[in-house]
């Protein structure tokens, strides 16, 4: 169990850093001995989870995207052709993101395909629950049930009044100088998510801006019934 979860711990590693690391630089993120993981690396890569390069710096393989892929597949190509028509619609980058433990995680992301600047949002992009719209979109969809596995979670005061509008909206809180809109997205055998915006903060209105994100959410359900 404990080589699982150093396999595991050195993916997030990899994954987090943006670009390949030596192998020095891997063991002192996860604060072990090289040899430990140089014996992870050579069982991660038999299974092209991870790659070396030509200089030797480790990264995600190709495998990964495979398994990426597959994560709420439905739900993912149930969402892409209305994030494609938000995003164009709005000249803003949209997205899916789901919750994970006590994080918010993309899924995937469209950026418009007119646009002279967009925001990149990355699918496996996280950030906590408690901050930005799509955690609080996801926070005013929780059951009591759901709350309860997540001990060192509070509900925020706006995921009582995103219940109530439909949408969330956040400011400056995951990057500075971004403001995001979210709608809430809970299904039948599918995670709780939700559908997003992402953009420079230049005065759009956000309420029409989560009407039509709500149009996409219905649609995305819709699809799935």
């Amino acid at each position: 169990m404990q080589t699982l979860s150093r396999g595991i711990r050195m993916l997030e590693v990899l994954a987090d850093a943006g670009e390949p690391l030596t192998i020095a630089e891997t063991a002192a993120r996860l604060g072990l001995h090289r040899s430990i993981v140089y014996r992870l690396l050579r069982t991660l890569e038999e299974h092209g989870l991870v790659v070396r390069d030509a200089a030797g710096a480790i990264q995600l393989g190709p495998r990964m995207a495979t398994l990426a892929r597959s994560v709420s597949h439905d739900l993912q190509s149930a969402a892409l052709p209305q994030l494609t028509a938000v995003a164009n619609e709005l000249s803003m980058t949209a997205f899916l993101a789901v919750l994970d433990r006590h994080d918010v995680v993309t899924l995937v992301s469209v950026e418009p395909a007119r646009a002279h600047a967009t925001v990149a949002q990355k699918p496996g992009t996280r950030h906590p629950l408690a901050s930005g719209a799509p955690g609080i979109a996801i926070q005013s969809a929780l059951t009591e049930a759901q709350w309860s596995a997540l001990p060192e979670e509070h509900p925020r005061q706006e995921a009582a009044e995103t219940r109530a509008r439909g949408y969330a909206t956040s400011h400056d809180e995951v990057i500075p100088g971004l403001a995001s809109v979210a709608v809430p997205l809970a299904l039948p055998r599918q995670p709780v998510a939700a559908l997003a915006v992402v953009y420079v903060a230049n005065g759009r209105d956000p309420e029409s801006i989560g009407a039509r994100l709500l149009a996409a959410a219905s649609a995305v359900a819709a699809s799935l019934r």
